[in-house]
This record gives C-alpha cells, sequence and structure tokens, in this order.
C-alpha cells in the first residue's frame, strides 16, 4: 500500500493511537497533520519521529471541545498545507481524538458527562464538518470508535454513548459523501498497551486480558495502526460503512 502524494489529518495525533496512525501513514508515504489539544512537548516529538524516519509532519493545535478552536485550527492547516502543496485540500481524514471517564452512573458528574461529549462527539461532528469541504473526491474517512460498543463495561456509560454516536456518524456520513466516492469506516479497537492506559494496565493485568483475547496478547497501538493504512489506501476503494473490530478477538 502507498499513499506517496496522500494528505491525511490524524486528530488525537501526539501520542498512543493517534501517534501510532500518523507514523503509519507517513510511512506510506503521506504528509501528515498531528493534531493536539494542550500537549505540545508530544505533539513535537511525534513530529520528530516522524521526520527522523524520513517522513513528512506538522503538528496543529485545538481544544476540540471549543468550535472557534476547530476553526482556528483548519486555518492553520489551510495555511500550512497551501505553503507547502499549494492547496488546502487534503484526502484522508483520520477522527481519533477522544477522552474518557471511569465512572459508574451514579458517580458520573455533570461536568464529566458534558465534557466527554463536547470532545467525543461534538468534536468529531465539527472537525468532519470542516473537513468535508477541504476533502478530494475519491478520499478516505476513517473514525475511531471503540469496543466498549459492543461488550458491557460498566464503570464506562459516558464514554460507550458517545462512542455509539460515533458508529451512527458513520452510517450518516457514508451515504452522505458516497456521490463523491469518500469512503467512511468505523475502527474499533480492543484492549491496547499505550500510555494513556500505563495506570492500570499493569503486568497482571496484561496477563489477564490476553487469556481474554483470542490471539492471545494485548494490542499494540502499531496494530491498530495498521488497519487504519488499509482504510486509508487505495485498497480499501470498495469498502464503506463498515465497523471493523480490531481487538484480536478480546472476549471471543
Amino acid at each position: 500500500m502507498t499513499l506517496q502524494g496522500k494528505i491525511a489529518l490524524v486528530t488525537g495525533g501526539s501520542r498512543g493511537i493517534g501517534r501510532a496512525i500518523g507514523e503509519r501513514l507517513a510511512r506510506d508515504g503521506a504528509l501528515v497533520a498531528l493534531h493536539y489539544g494542550s500537549d505540545a512537548k508530544s505533539a513535537a516529538a511525534a513530529v520528530a519521529a516522524i521526520e527522523r524516519d524520513g517522513g513528512n509532519a506538522f503538528a496543529v493545535r485545538a481544544d476540540l471541545a471549543s468550535l472557534g478552536q476547530i476553526e482556528q485550527m483548519f486555518e492553520t492547516l489551510d495555511g500550512e498545507l497551501t505553503r507547502r502543496t499549494g492547496s488546502p485540500r487534503f484526502d484522508i481524514l483520520i477522527n481519533n481524538a477522544a477522552i474518557s471517564v471511569r465512572s459508574v452512573i451514579e458517580q458520573t458528574t455533570e461536568a464529566e458527562f458534558d465534557r466527554v461529549f463536547a470532545i467525543n462527539v461534538k468534536g468529531t461532528f465539527f472537525v468532519t464538518q470542516h473537513a468535508v469541504a477541504r476533502l478530494n473526491d475519491g478520499g478516505r474517512v476513517v473514525n475511531v470508535s471503540s469496543g466498549v460498543t459492543r461488550r458491557a463495561y460498566g464503570d464506562q456509560p459516558t464514554y460507550t454513548m458517545t462512542k455509539g454516536a460515533i458508529n451512527a456518524f458513520t452510517l450518516s456520513l457514508a451515504k452522505h459523501l458516497s456521490a463523491r466516492r469518500i469512503t467512511v469506516n468505523t475502527l474499533a479497537p480492543g484492549i491496547t498497551d499505550t500510555d494513556q492506559n500505563a495506570d492500570w494496565l499493569t503486568a497482571e493485568n496484561k496477563q489477564k486480558i490476553a487469556g481474554l483475547t483470542a490471539l492471545g496478547r494485548v494490542g499494540a497501538a502499531a496494530d491498530i495502526a495498521d488497519a487504519v493504512a488499509f482504510l486509508a489506501s487505495h485498497d480499501s476503494r470498495w469498502v464503506t460503512n463498515q465497523y471493523i473490530d480490531v481487538s484480536g478477538g478480546l472476549r471471543l
């Protein structure tokens, strides 16, 4: 698969799965814009890693809960892409940015609920709204959801609801963009070994999760990135409105 000459925007691209996605798309030849919310140091490190590997990337910032900041991000993106390529248009949108809160329904606060929905749902919607006019025909949209929408976790009701909304969004968007040959798909990771999960993904827990996974180990960020690379490529041209589980067979 090659993405030579393609341009991608990856939200939540400074760490974890998002960073792995950016690195993989860059290795395949894409120019990658890595969005970050607040961690400029991690974003700079992600861009530097891509460049050391021979790829091309730059970072753009926005709090995705704010429509104003999303608009500012796209102004920055337009300027940088025009400077680099002569056009603000791009080919691939990866909606990866999300936050989570582990809290049972009885303990979830209004502020927690509103913040998770603002980033995960509102942010994804309005980033996509702004991207649609800039995406080239024949482009790709990949919405990163979660296996929590298919497996019950009692301590994540708010996060689960937001990812269910993302699944439904894919359905509508795939239909809407089909006339432009833009494919839209959902990718649903399972439990993945990233720095965001380091506080609870201990060696003991990794062993337990490996025992619950058909392929016998905890997922790695690269496992998710490789699946995204397929959906971002020409090879996936006949695949749209699909929910693809990338959990290694968790609780199969």
